[in-house]
């Protein structure tokens, strides 16, 4: 066993974990953070993506271990932020949820989108949404709500 300290969703732990254990199954198993899902457990689906010191990580790919003293904050998070509020307004609004399963994932990277492109395109969003795999939506509902957030931020800043 390691010893691994961490912050996770605003709480510092310290805690025991097999060095073998992905990040994905440590919340999921050991803190029962279940919103992180678990798809193809190879990094390919983005279905586990949450955010690891501010940046979208596959969390089934990435061991606990790795993660020591890094701000680790998953979807149950996010209840209070004002821009995944929008987000899932947005979501809702333009039908790009289904069965939910690539939801998570699916709005921690939106978020990142949002905040680190404020000035993305229809194309660059594509592309930015396209290492997150799903299977109901067909992506145009989810290009959608991340556009409408966009012009809404950019409409308020002007």
């Amino acid at each position: 066993m390691s010893r691994l300290d961490i912050t996770v969703n605003g709480k510092a732990l310290s805690v025991s974990v097999e060095p073998r254990t992905h990040l994905a199954d440590f919340l999921r198993e050991q803190r029962m953070l279940t919103g992180t899902n678990l798809g193809c457990e190879q990094g390919v689906c983005g279905a586990c993506t949450l955010m690891v010191d501010g940046v979208p990580m596959r969390s089934c790919i990435v061991p606990a271990v790795s993660c020591a003293n890094a701000q680790v904050r998953t979807i149950e998070d996010f209840d209070g932020d004002a821009i995944m509020m929008e987000l899932r307004a947005a979501f809702s609004a333009e039908h790009a949820l289904q069965c939910g399963y690539c939801t998570p994932g699916m709005l921690a990277t939106a978020r990142d989108i949002v905040t680190r492109l404020p000035d993305a395109d229809e194309a660059r969003i594509r592309l930015e949404l396209s290492g997150n795999l799903c299977r109901c939506t067909g992506y145009v509902g989810l290009v959608a709500a991340v556009r409408r957030v966009l012009e809404a931020r950019r409409a308020a800043a002007a």
